[in-house]
């Protein structure tokens, strides 16, 4: 499972996911991209059930590239505990992922592969994601995602 090593604050607040991506938008590294159209919370079970998803498909052909990491810490408190007496401790990892971000490239397979592969780690995601080429996301960013 990712996580941090380490982390200057063990507890962070919630924040907002206003706006789009400013950074991470761009297929840098692979041929094809799977990028985010909803903002949300990704928590790293999930990034690591996408990614098992993918690599299994792609039958370890290939590279995969992991564009998004975990690093807020999530906190619960126990059940039927009552209200008040501090924040709870923390539980999971989550990625921050607003919409028109890249979650994963893969190159070195053939198209029918990678967006087979692509459509079967979105299926594990809890965003709505489309699958671009370079050269596709390159126009679009170009106008608006």
């Amino acid at each position: 499972m990712l996580m941090p090593k380490r982390v200057k604050r063990r507890k962070v607040f919630r924040g907002r996911m206003k706006g789009k991506a400013m950074r991470g938008n761009v297929i840098a590294y692979g041929d094809y991209g799977l990028v985010a159209m909803d903002p949300s919370w990704i928590t790293s079970q999930q990034i690591e059930a996408a990614r098992i998803a993918l690599t299994r498909y792609t039958k370890r052909g290939g590279q995969v590239w992991i564009k998004i990491f975990p690093d807020k810490p999530v906190t619960e408190k126990p059940a039927e505990t009552r209200m008040g007496s501090g924040k709870g401790s923390p539980e999971y990892w989550v990625a921050v992922v607003k919409p028109g971000r890249v979650l994963f490239e893969v190159a070195g397979i053939e198209e029918s592969v990678a967006r087979e592969a692509l459509r079967l780690a979105a299926n594990k995601l809890p965003v709505k994601c489309k699958i671009y080429s370079k050269g596709q996301l390159e126009q679009m960013n170009g106008g608006d995602i």
